[in-house]
């Protein structure tokens, strides 16, 4: 095992890698077996960024095009009888189009068939598209929004998950005998947690560009994540062949899951325009209309019922989850799926049932966002592991030695943990480095010695997670990813793959693998932009699966390049490979993605390994709470991650840091407020994310317990930190001012009502 540190603060210093006037942050390290400072090399798009040379999707000029607009829904359910134009309005200079259009099916391809790219009968969510309008200037576009009008008939709506009766998905998972499990335990600990919608808030917002073609077929550019979801989307919805329908992705600022699925939606209904006006038509939304229409985190209700001994054995767990997937299925199957395997948190217990549903309700959809519905149930597992400790009179990290997977241990799934299991060593990295149990005990002096004077109180928390590498169950071998490299006849080294680029360094660790397996120097190596008519399919860039999976791609296919030109030249890649390319033509090798040795799971009954392996994460919040006011401050957050093989450094930092602070704002102040299934905060005035003047100090610890089916050891880090940051942050609360918040966000209000019912904070306690 390799261990990484890096300290809160360090002084800049100017790289040998930067170009003059850049200035890169540098860091100390702690630990064996890390390459030198030369071996990380510069992020691939900074300086276009740093100097506002990278071109979004906003910022291409078109010449010709036009503007695209959506007709939405007011209402939550309804009828739709009819779309009526003001016949004042000169509709000459505008196109329109509605369902009756779309010359192939009326869907969004994804998971299931229900999501209609436009309205044709029945509205079921707010903000839903009903029409298109495209216009040669903004100002007669807006003119023509406000003449349409859509004539509805009020349909009863259904807001609460609870009380829905269309299900999205379902799945059970069982190990043991829950009943003995419950029979033997002495103490019952019970708890109901509700986590709420959380807004992606990307700093770009989702953006189109559609451009006809004179095959009859249609090229959309813009910001996305997943290039062949809409590839595929295109071809149902226009049909067209693949060869007609052509997706390029252009410089993306974030993604966080917000720009999976929902893409697709846009894209469609800008080739739809521009089909139509036989002119480019730009789609980019303000960020209200962003934030009204598009997908968020599911919400979820999490029932736990946990049984133990007095001596500190977890020796049964009763769970059931229900989330709501909002008005259509999207990903909730996949969210759902993840969210139930990892409700159990990671911890062994030989007697577990967790039943996972997902329910429809007339709100917009929800979809994907970092964690994939881990974040949801992994804050109850570990709200239950400290209320557990808390009954029993242990120490919260003492739980967690007793209660962690270890080698060898068995999953509700039945998977046997073999390999790469990290839980003990983040665990017990994180209680070092935060000196948790030293501050703690202060926190409980300084608890007993408050007078009433003193209106501030601090705390400390813990909490451990673990999150599965890739897809689950079967899902990489369906996928069958393919990534490529290229050779080209005038000797430039290129990598094909539809991995995107969206902040988390694709550009640049790609490019650092294979050089590294060829030999060659970090600049000879080039990256394709994901362009479905160039790349691949490697697959979407999601689920942590980038470096693992598509890199573990290309190290092959380099080895394969590689030995090929070795073996014609009989000299080293690098002496010969532009020789071979000049004599020989260049080539090209695809690398399939072939299912990991001794690995399996069945689809049907749910049962064996639903992950190849998992990385492992722990963190340690401190907390100020404002005893007037309610409100948190989160002053400083110790984040260890097990990432298998640490490919970028800074990278990989940066991606626990974002992740951290993203999970301080689910923990303290991210809440989307409804009324009659409309998202009230739907401004950035209104709906609040941590600024930098709220980002506590982050203390990143990066573990390195190598997973053996990738060539490289990495098994992925964007979604770890997500999954631990609120949990540790309530953990804090609680230690500082006595009560546990059931809900997220532990809003000062939350806090104060709370406080207000202190003699209740143990009702959910009772004896077996």
């Amino acid at each position: 095992m390799t261990v990484t540190t890096r300290p809160i603060r360090s002084e800049p210093t100017v790289s040998p890698a930067a170009p003059s006037g850049l200035v890169a942050p540098v860091s100390g390290e702690i630990g064996v077996g890390r390459a030198d400072a030369d071996a990380t090399p510069r992020r691939r798009e900074g300086p276009e960024k740093l100097t506002g040379a990278a071109k979004y999707a906003d910022d291409l000029v078109v010449p010709g095009a036009w503007y695209g607009a959506t007709i939405r829904s007011t209402e939550a359910h309804a009828r739709l009888l009819g779309i009526d134009l003001d016949p004042d309005f000169d509709w000459s200079k505008v196109v329109v189009v509605t369902a009756a259009d779309i010359p192939g099916e009326n869907v969004v391809s994804l998971i299931s068939d229900d999501q209609p790219a436009l309205v044709s009968t029945e509205i079921r969510h707010h903000a839903e598209p009903v029409a298109l309008i495209a216009a040669p200037d903004r100002a007669t576009l807006r003119g023509a929004r406000r003449r349409i009008r859509l004539r509805t008939e009020p349909l009863p709506a259904v807001f609460d998950p609870l009380e829905s009766r269309q299900q999205f998905a379902h799945f059970e998972l069982a190990e043991g005998d829950i009943d003995a499990g419950f029979a033997e335990a002495d103490l019952v600990i019970e708890g109901t947690y509700r986590v709420g919608h959380q807004e992606q808030l990307y700093i770009e917002n989702q953006a189109m560009i559609a451009i006809p073609r004179d095959d009859g077929g249609v090229t959309v550019q813009g910001s996305l994540q997943c290039p062949y979801y809409i590839h595929k989307a295109l071809k149902r919805a226009l049909a067209l062949s693949g060869d007609q329908a052509v997706v390029v992705q252009t410089e993306t600022g974030g993604g966080f899951g917000g720009k999976e699925e929902y893409p697709s939606m846009i894209a469609i209904h800008a080739a739809l325009l521009a089909r139509r006006c036989g002119k480019p038509v730009r789609m980019i939304y303000e960020r209200h209309e962003d934030l009204a229409a598009t997908t968020k985190r599911h919400p979820a209700i999490v029932r736990y019922r946990s049984g133990v001994t007095h001596d500190g054995r977890l020796v049964a767990q009763d769970i059931e989850v229900i989330m709501d997937g909002g008005a259509y299925c999207t990903l909730t199957p996949v969210v759902l799926s993840r969210g139930t395997i990892h409700a159990g948190g990671p911890y062994r217990c030989p007697n577990v049932r967790i039943r996972g549903r997902a329910m429809a309700t007339n709100t917009p959809p929800n979809g994907a966002f970092r964690g994939f519905g881990a974040p949801q149930t992994e804050f109850a597992a570990e709200m239950q592991a400290n209320r557990a400790a808390e009954a029993l009179g242990i120490s919260p990290l003492e739980l967690r030695r007793r209660w962690v997977y270890r080698e060898g241990d068995t999953t509700p799934t039945g998977q046997v943990l073999r390999e790469s299991v990290g839980g003990e060593e983040v665990l017990e990295r994180a209680a070092e480095a935060s000196g948790f149990e030293r501050v703690r005990e202060l926190t409980r002096i300084g608890r007993h010695a408050r007078t009433s004077r003193q209106r501030t109180a601090s705390g400390i928390g813990l909490a451990l997670a673990w999150h599965g590498a890739g897809f689950t169950g079967s899902g990489e071998v369906k996928l069958a990813s393919v990534a490529s490299i290229e050779l080209t006849h005038d000797g430039r080294i290129r990598v094909l793959s539809a991995s995107t680029e969206m902040g988390q360094g694709t550009k640049t660790i790609f490019p650092q693998l294979v050089s590294q397996e060829l030999g060659v120097p970090y600049e000879a190596v080039e990256i394709a932009v994901p362009d479905t008519s160039v790349v691949p399919d490697s697959g979407p860039t999601v689920a942590s699966r980038t470096a693992m999976v598509v890199g573990g791609l290309l190290i092959k296919a380099a080895r394969r390049l590689r030995s090929l030109v070795e073996d014609a030249t009989g000299r080293t890649f690098a002496d010969s490979y532009r020789e071979y390319a000049a004599s020989h033509g260049g080539a090209r090798v695809d690398q399939r993605f072939e299912p990991y040795p001794d690995v399996s799971f069945d689809d049907d009954t749910y049962r064996g390994d639903a992950y190849p392996c998992y990385g492992w994460a722990a963190a340690v919040a401190e907390v100020d709470v404002d005893l007037d006011t309610g409100e948190v401050a989160v002053r400083h957050v110790v984040a260890v991650d097990d990432v298998g093989k640490v490919i970028h450094r800074v990278l990989a930092e940066g991606q626990v840091e974002g992740g951290t602070l993203q999970a301080v704002g689910y923990a303290t102040i991210e809440e989307i407020k409804l009324q009659d299934g409309r998202y009230l905060n739907d401004r950035l005035a209104t709906y609040l994310i941590p600024t930098a003047m709220d980002a506590p100090h982050i203390s990143t610890i990066l573990v390195e317990k190598p997973f053996s089916g990738s060539p490289h050891g990495a098994k992925g880090v964007g979604e770890l930190p997500m999954d631990v940051g609120a949990p540790a942050v309530v953990a804090a609360i609680h230690d500082a001012v006595g009560v546990w918040i059931h809900d997220l966000p532990a809003s000062p209000e939350r806090i104060l009502a709370a406080l207000a019912a202190k003699g209740d904070a143990r009702a959910g306690t009772r004896p077996a």
